[in-house]
């Protein structure tokens, strides 16, 4: 349940005003576009805001992965819950500019996921499958029914390439989805065949410090002037665009430019009408209810009523903030809707059906926003288990009764509802049957209008004879969840050859049902309990490898549930398996190393300092700010210089730590993480950008050593071609561009056809200390068990 504070944040974030002006404002029109993209954060919010604000149109946001490959500024999670958590960016981002989303992937164990960096978008489909995305985007043309297609990128060398196959993808659905042979699977679905009017391409360079665009952009065939404010706020539309990509603050997004953008330039790439000579984007479209009058298939009575609806919308929307006059003419629109929707012949309805269903839908949700009638809606607890209970609670205004508001609780399979008390706040018995299936963490869409998760609500009130409904979501997201939560402590042993160290204790933390704990052996490793605790021992000969010993509760494996908690995204949770994980590997520790560990919450490499065995203390800013000189070597991990001030305050300090005989090593940093070239690093050193230039995306990429007698690469662990195998995702990112001649390069890789690149391990005496900068993922490496990136890590931390 949400606490006080954070409902007074909801409500602040979203007056009942505005609220109810975005309602109106949504009846303007009755075209829809879509924009196309390969990742949360792709979309030109902006844009979409002028879209939908001012012209009324529905927007829908189609999104071909949950950005679980990407990078995390806020916490250690990454893929599959990172994912988790740049699906509820996006969502909460689409909240502020009342937009839809399309989810075309599901998370990491689909077929199209965020699998990291891509520099071409053949290489993309050969992951995702060509057919398969085309193929999800052909249901979602014919699903959502968009007039306008608008990809986030262009596809041209120099662009991201999973950005390159969704612009690709687009283009080529729009002619599948128009065609009544292709994908014959979908009609028994209930979905037809469906024309996309226009397909844009953006007509400006998606160049900058990420991508560098190597064509220029196409001609410009239409500028979209996004000039004005919205009523309700008195914002810009860019502004209410950087407000909404606030919320993707897992990838530091969130800026204030120096002015608002108002132009966006368009190149229009198909059209049904082939006419590129355009004034409004919205030409040559049935785009409100007096322009669907005209079209075919409506008998003169059905004609008037749209006309005369378009006008008791006008009066509507006029009337803001009456809400006894807005009422009043929303009820006169809706019974003619009706009317055209009850009276409209097949040939109207085929084509154009979906737009009076879905501005009844509109109207009904304005009128019920107008009377405020619903409060909030939340379950307590927020979750339910297989078998067990819990009580959702409405708060209604003091006016429901006068209009006999009825709520329905919509749940998940399993899971049943009845009415315990009514009155101003209606209280309803949850009950989960035990075969009732665990909820999925990733949901097919999301719906700007309400009615999203796994529980909701519809909500309906009667008034002058008529029935008005819509979906409310509740506060917090409702779960059906496993009865158990197994977390290992720890849940990961790395074990150095020949040390002869055969049994290591772990802990099991059981939460939730008492089920009996077993754990499978594999690996030649054995698990048993010994009183509090577990021991897992080898049981053959030690060998390099990874062991993977699964958990089971009763007879089903067992889980892990980590709750996900943000203020920007409210709660959420990740499930996955429970297993101890065991490495066994060639491992040598440096001697007498006494490491500082300043993490900013973006990795786990100081646990994992810990797991091999090394004496690490973490830093805060009371350690950060004292004596340094009993470290011997000093790690910065990713981000931190962009993340924590008091490292920023301390820079001067750790280079002092370097040139009276200290090991700084710095993990990887963007440029936009603090990072000044000339201050930060202990001499100068720039970090590459268009980042898509200094970076090696081919988890497989040869790697030549420059120099392998080098202190870093000869011990303790002499650094070899096994210490580059099985690695994950890619080599490296944020590549040391330039630096000073105090660093020397001691790496040279690259991806196909490009040239070498020097900067992914820099290291340089300097005074009696050394400075040491890597921009390989060795954080992700660890946490994926490559026993290089172990071997490595060992070696970069040693003393000076």
């Amino acid at each position: 349940m949400l606490t006080p504070r954070e409902r007074i944040e909801r409500q602040m974030a979203d007056p009942w005003l505005v609220r109810l002006h975005r309602k109106l404002s949504a009846l303007k029109s009755t075209a829809t576009v879509m924009h196309t993209g390969a990742h949360p954060d792709d979309e030109q919010n902006g844009l979409l805001a002028y879209f939908r604000m001012e012209l009324g149109m529905r927007i829908i946001i189609a999104c071909s992965t949950r950005g679980e490959g990407g990078q995390n500024a806020l916490g250690p999670e990454r893929l599959g819950a990172l994912g988790v958590i740049r699906s509820r960016e996006l969502e909460e981002a689409a909240r502020v500019i009342d937009a839809d989303i399309s989810w075309l992937g599901h998370g990491p164990a689909d077929m199209i996921h965020d699998f990291g960096f891509s520099k071409d978008g053949d290489q993309t489909f050969g992951r995702w499958g060509q057919q398969r995305i085309v193929e999800r985007l052909v249901r979602a043309y014919r699903k959502e029914r968009p007039d306008i297609v608008i990809p986030t990128f262009l596809d041209v060398p120099g662009q991201h390439g999973h950005h390159r196959a969704m612009t690709r993808a687009a283009r080529s659905a729009i002619a599948l989805a128009a065609d009544p042979s292709a994908y014959p699977e979908h009609f028994s679905e209930g979905l037809k065949p469906w024309k996309v009017a226009k397909f844009y391409l953006p007509a400006w360079s998606g160049g900058g410090d990420t991508y560098d665009d190597e064509v220029p952009p196409p001609e410009t065939t239409l500028t979209i002037n996004a000039a004005g404010r919205e009523q309700a706020t008195g914002a810009e539309y860019d502004r209410i665009g950087e407000w909404s990509r606030y919320y993707h603050a897992s990838q530091g997004m969130g800026h204030w430019p120096k002015r608002a953008q108002e132009l966006w330039p368009l190149h229009l790439e198909l059209s049904a009408t082939a006419n590129r000579e355009e004034g409004s984007i919205l030409d040559s479209l049935p785009s409100t209810l007096a322009a669907l009058a005209g079209v075919a298939g409506l008998d003169a009575e059905s004609q008037k009523a749209l006309v005369e609806a378009e006008q008791a919308i006008i009066r509507a929307i006029a009337a803001f903030p009456d809400t006894r006059e807005i009422t009043r003419s929303l009820l006169d629109a809706a019974a003619l809707l009706q009317k055209v929707d009850e009276a409209a012949a097949s040939e109207f309805t085929d084509l154009h059906g979906h737009r009076i269903t879905r501005k009844r839908a509109e109207v009904d949700a304005a009128i019920l926003t107008a009377l405020d009638l619903f409060e909030r809606a939340y379950a307590e607890p927020a979750e339910i288990v297989p078998g067990g209970e819990t009580s959702l609670y409405v708060e209604l205004s003091d006016r429901a009764s006068e209009f006999d508001v009825k709520v329905t609780p919509v749940l998940p399979n399993g899971v049943s509802s009845s009415i315990s008390s009514l009155g101003q706040t209606v209280v309803f018995s949850l009950t989960a049957d035990q075969s009732a299936a665990v909820s999925g963490l990733y949901q097919p869409d999301w719906k700007a209008a309400g009615g999203n998760g796994h529980g909701f609500l519809r909500v309906a009130a009667k008034l002058e004879g008529r029935e008005v409904s819509a979906f409310f979501d509740l506060e917090e997201p409702f779960f059906v969840t496993p009865a158990q939560s197994l977390t290992l402590s720890p849940d990961a042993f790395l074990v150095p050859l020949g040390q002869g160290r055969d049994t290591h204790v772990f802990q099991a933390l059981v939460k939730g049902a008492d089920t009996p704990l077993s754990f499978r052996s594999a690996g030649g490793w054995n698990v048993q309990k010994s009183g509090d605790d577990w021991i897992a021992e080898r049981t053959g000969e030690g060998a390099a490898g990874l062991a993977q010993l699964e958990a089971i509760s009763g007879s089903q494996p067992a889980f892990q549930i980590t709750p996900i908690a943000y203020p920007h995204i409210g709660r959420a949770r990740f499930l996955a398996p429970s297993v101890m994980k065991i490495l066994s590997l060639d491992l040598k520790l440096p001697k007498g190393a006494r490491i500082g560990y300043v993490g900013g919450g973006a990795d786990r490499v100081g646990s994992w300092m810990s797991h091999m065995g090394l004496d690490v203390t973490e830093l805060d800013a009371q350690a950060l700010g004292g004596d340094l000189s009993s470290f011997t070597t000093i790690i910065v991990g990713i981000f931190a210089f962009g993340i924590r001030r008091d490292l920023t305050a301390a820079t001067e300090k750790l280079h002092r730590f370097v040139e009276n005989g200290g090991h700084l090593v710095t993990l990887y940093h963007r440029p936009t993480d603090g990072w000044n070239p000339e201050t930060t690093p202990v001499r100068r050193l720039e970090i590459g950008k268009p980042s898509l230039r200094w970076r090696v995306t081919d988890p497989k990429a040869e790697v030549t050593v420059l120099l392998p007698d080098h202190p870093l690469l000869a011990g303790p662990n002499v650094i070899d071609a096994a210490d580059w195998a099985g690695w994950d995702k890619e080599r490296g990112l944020y590549f040391a561009s330039r630096w000073d001649d105090v660093y020397e390069p001691l790496l040279a890789m690259h991806d196909v056809d490009e040239q070498p690149l020097k900067g992914a391990l820099v290291s340089g005496v300097i005074g009696k200390g050394r400075h040491t900068h890597t921009s390989l993922v060795l954080h992700h490496q660890m946490d994926k068990l490559v026993p290089g990136a172990f071997r490595l890590m060992a070696n970069l931390v040693q003393p000076a």
